[in-house]
């Protein structure tokens, strides 16, 4: 796969992301498989992967200013 933004070879890694999700909330997820650029180090998430993201973040504490959770495949 190549990088819609400089057109480099996308790899598949594992990296920490940080997601805001309330105006108050940054929840940091660790252990994300992604496919991140060679160069720019720009990164996709397959949709598989979101999906598992997105309902790790719905679990969330609603009073949690910051969170750290590991993600699991």
């Amino acid at each position: 796969m190549q990088c819609h933004i400089c057109g480099a070879r996308m790899e598949a890694v594992v990296t920490t992301l940080p997601f805001k999700v309330r105006d108050h909330t940054i929840i940091i997820v660790k252990h994300v498989p992604v496919r991140q650029c060679a160069s720019c180090r720009e990164y996709l998430l397959d949709d598989a992967v979101m999906t598992q993201v997105d309902q790790v973040l719905d679990r969330v504490d609603v009073a949690a200013e910051l969170e750290v959770i590991e993600f699991a495949a």
